[in-house]
């Protein structure tokens, strides 16, 4: 894999895993945290359901005792995103998985903004559901440790007890329990033979973007696509900016004018796996992306998606240059044979006469 490859995948991830956390934080602030936590609860159920199967077979775990297979599967998944997690076996029937900080979702000092209800969402959408999909109705998940209350981690174990669980059972608080001391030498490994260097920097790509490929569905069926779309556009344009130097730089753009903007969104086009083109004429770029690998086999794919990931560009294009501007003049979730962005220099503010200098 070529080193423009590596750092197009880098900077896809990074924008989409704080655009993740973006939309989450600005959930709580501007709907309070019984939404936030309902969003939560349906994007790690939608994740489970998307990805739990398939994953413990890709991984080679399908054949070991169920809660065994579910907290290495939690161990190795996460280690192939990039998360920092550790592991540990105390019987066929009792093993553990622990999320040491820095936590990788609530990314620096967005944690401080997270409430214990939607760090419990993310066990009840996802851990406590596992059983369930695996056909064992005994098998639940016990935690014992919240970064969100202040501790030095989320942990907790996945459990085989001698019962069929009922649905309140399934997920249940100990925290007068502990971990083990976890042997870090003795941790799952992957065969670097089958999980070469570029399928990993792919892993870490694909892992941020599957969040936000449910993420936004789920938005649009809570909240109405129009409360969607704009909580989505607003998060993608604070975003886009904070973010925009730092993927800039990972994709070597160094033009401020049109064709340089041009050329950043072509790169990302190129780091999703999306085909993607840039055509100039005078100080106006025509970008065309003829596929969407995000949203990929996902229908019906409500308007609202696109609108509010259109925030990140718009985002990134205002610090890019903050004179230019950029209309969608083609959908493809509308019809059309592409997505298509005009971007060209808008007038300046201060040469409409209709705008006066205030006074002091």
């Amino acid at each position: 894999m070529d080193s423009g490859t590596v750092r197009a995948y880098k900077a896809v991830e990074n924008l989409y895993h704080r655009y993740l956390t973006g939309i989450i934080l600005r959930t709580v602030m501007t709907r309070g945290a019984a939404d936030a936590t309902e969003l939560v609860f349906r994007l790690f159920r939608r994740q489970q359901q998307a990805t739990l199967l398939p994953g413990l077979k890709k991984l080679g775990l399908d054949g070991l005792p169920d809660a065994v297979a579910c907290a290495q599967y939690h161990y190795l998944s996460n280690y192939l995103g990039d998360v920092g997690v550790q592991y540990g076996y105390e019987s066929d029937r009792k093993a553990w998985v622990r999320y040491p900080p820095p936590r990788w979702i609530w990314d620096g000092t967005a944690i401080c903004g997270i409430p214990t209800t939607v760090s419990q969402a993310m066990m009840r959408g996802w851990h406590s559901h596992n059983g369930v999909t695996l056909g064992n109705p005994r098998l639940g998940f016990v935690c014992t440790m919240q970064t969100t209350d202040g501790q030095p981690g989320l942990e907790g174990y996945f459990y085989e007890y001698d019962h069929d669980l009922a649905p309140e059972e399934r997920l249940r608080f100990a925290p007068e329990e502990e971990s083990p001391e976890f042997d870090l030498g003795a941790m799952p490994t992957l065969d670097d033979t089958d999980w070469p260097e570029d399928r990993v920097r792919k892993a870490l790509r694909n892992y941020a973007m599957q969040y936000v490929r449910n993420l936004l569905p789920e938005m649009v069926t809570l909240f109405g696509p129009e409360a969607a779309a704009d909580l989505g556009r607003t998060t993608g344009r604070l975003i886009g900016m904070q973010y925009y130097a730092e993927t800039a730089a990972l994709l070597d753009i160094q033009d401020r004018d049109v064709a340089g903007f041009g050329a950043y969104m072509v790169a990302l086009g190129h780091g999703h796996g999306d085909a993607m083109r840039a055509d100039v004429s005078g100080d106006e770029v025509v970008v065309r992306q003829h596929s969407w690998r995000l949203m990929r086999d996902t229908d019906p794919i409500s308007p609202s998606v696109f609108d509010a990931l259109n925030g990140l560009w718009e985002g990134a294009l205002s610090v890019h240059d903050r004179f230019l501007s950029s209309e969608v003049t083609k959908r493809l979730d509308r019809g059309n044979e592409c997505f298509e962005w005009h971007i060209r220099r808008r007038p300046s503010r201060r040469d409409d006469p209709a705008v006066r200098p205030s006074s002091v």
